[in-house]
């Protein structure tokens, strides 16, 4: 089924939509209809008849979100047709990509530039759109979430017109454009600032639980670390990347060896662990001190998404919170002081990072180095009482929540966590006065 909206001829290419669920399993939603536009004035189209109709538009990109933040009961917008490189520039490094495209699909699309993303998340199913929207990041205390790297965006406003933003147009609305929550607009196209094709030179080892006291000073001496915590032990498992040129060489994990670590242990043996955990939660302390021992031992070095990312195949939920960097350590010993006492058997690993402060207004990381504490449950266990318990530590230690993950914060919260939260508002009040990308969880966490 189409649509025209009236005063303009391109056709909205609205059909019947089912179900629509996100990949972890914890939002749903029933939208009367859905778009798979072709081209940005079909989008624009979109936005037109979703106004005539009275009814709201949500953009979804892989569903990798947590939070309701594109669930609708109007018009759900995939831009799965909008993908690939618009322009490219090695000398500057400066890319322009349509908004749907998806970060797996970037190493092959940027290779015939000898270009790279700066830093990376350790999943890679995303758009580039949503993961810049909802605040995706990586590791390292010199490099910022993905969105920091954007210098100009393309977006479908209120009104279903065009707006440039970028350092020579509407400069002023970079901080907000650059992470918006899906509020200001549609995102078609984004210009990123890329870095010259890199290798990683990755070490990961485990290390005694105490390791996390020594958390700044890790990560203020390698390019990215990280470490991940398996509850019910006293063992963490560090990972540290260095960053070389390509002519270092590779020297990457053998096509065994790396299926074994990947695969085998990562997913098929974490999937078996957590359904055993699921089935008999006594068992769970012992499962997790044998992961320890068996998992995450290696050194090599790779093409930098080799080794920034992995595939995730068990489902979960997720909570993450963005914590001053040296608040780090004593939300973590609180962490596993309240694990041990609640007499829960959590499975999965606790995940524990770092980024440089940014400009970005909803950024998790503005004006501050911060250290993100994420916390984890599998999809078929109830995440309630464990996240709710591990929210009240990550507040009381002055934390941010991820605004792709779970989280019961309101906008009364974030108006005293954000500085220029009021500034957020007010673009978004320019950009979108009728509230057309408007849903619960917007209205939730930024107010009416």
């Amino acid at each position: 089924m189409t649509t025209t909206a009236s005063g303009h001829g391109t056709r909205a290419p609205l059909r019947a939509a089912g179900p629509w669920r996100n990949w972890g399993r914890s939002e749903s939603s029933r939208p009367a209809f859905r778009a798979s536009p072709a081209n940005v004035a079909e989008v624009q189209a979109v936005v037109r008849a979703a106004r005539e109709r009275g009814l709201p538009v949500k953009t979804v990109g892989a569903g990798h979100s947590f939070t309701a933040i594109a669930a609708t009961d109007g018009i759900l917008v995939d831009l799965d047709r909008l993908q690939g490189v618009v322009t490219a520039d090695s000398a500057s490094g400066r890319v322009t990509l349509a908004a749907g495209t998806r970060l797996h699909r970037l190493p092959e699309l940027l290779a015939p530039w000898g270009l790279a993303l700066q830093n990376m998340g350790d999943i890679d199913r995303q758009s580039i759109a949503g993961a810049t929207s909802t605040g995706t990041h990586g590791t390292g205390l010199a490099f910022g979430g993905l969105a920091t790297t954007i210098t100009g965006v393309v977006l479908v406003t209120g009104d279903g017109s065009l707006l440039r933003v970028n350092e020579r147009e509407n400069a002023e609305l970079l901080p907000a454009v650059r992470l918006g929550l899906g509020a200001l607009g549609i995102l078609v196209e984004l210009e990123i600032q890329c870095a010259p094709a890199y290798l990683l030179h990755a070490v990961e080892h485990p290390e005694p639980f105490e390791v996390i006291d020594e958390f700044r000073a890790r990560v203020e001496a390698a390019d990215h670390f990280e470490l991940y915590w398996w509850p019910h032990t006293d063992r963490v498992m560090t990972k540290t990347n260095t960053r070389l040129p390509l002519d270092a060489g590779r020297q990457p994990v053998g096509a065994v060896a790396n299926w074994v670590e990947e695969q085998l242990m990562s997913n098929a043996a974490l999937a078996l662990m957590c359904n055993v955990g699921h089935l008999a939660p006594r068992l769970t302390p012992s499962i997790n001190r044998l992961a320890t021992r068996v998992y995450g031992d290696r050194e090599y070095t790779d093409h930098s998404y080799e080794v920034f990312t992995a595939p995730r195949n068990v489902r979960f939920r997720e909570m993450e919170y963005a914590l001053p960097l040296d608040e780090v350590p004593a939300a973590l010993h609180e962490l596993r002081a309240m694990i041990d006492a609640s007499g829960w058997r959590i499975s999965f690993p606790v995940e524990v990072r770092a980024a440089a402060p940014d400009e970005n207004w909803l950024s998790t990381a503005h004006g501050r180095e911060s250290g993100y504490i994420a916390v984890h449950r599998y999809v078929k266990d109830d995440p309630a009482e464990y996240f709710r318990a591990a929210e009240r530590i990550f507040l009381a230690h002055g934390g941010r929540p991820h605004w792709g993950k779970m989280h019961h914060l309101d906008a009364g919260v974030f108006a005293e966590r954000y500085p220029r939260f009021g500034d957020f508002l007010a673009v978004r009040d320019r950009l979108d006065p009728d509230r057309v990308f408007q849903n619960p969880y917007l209205e939730r966490a930024l107010g009416r």
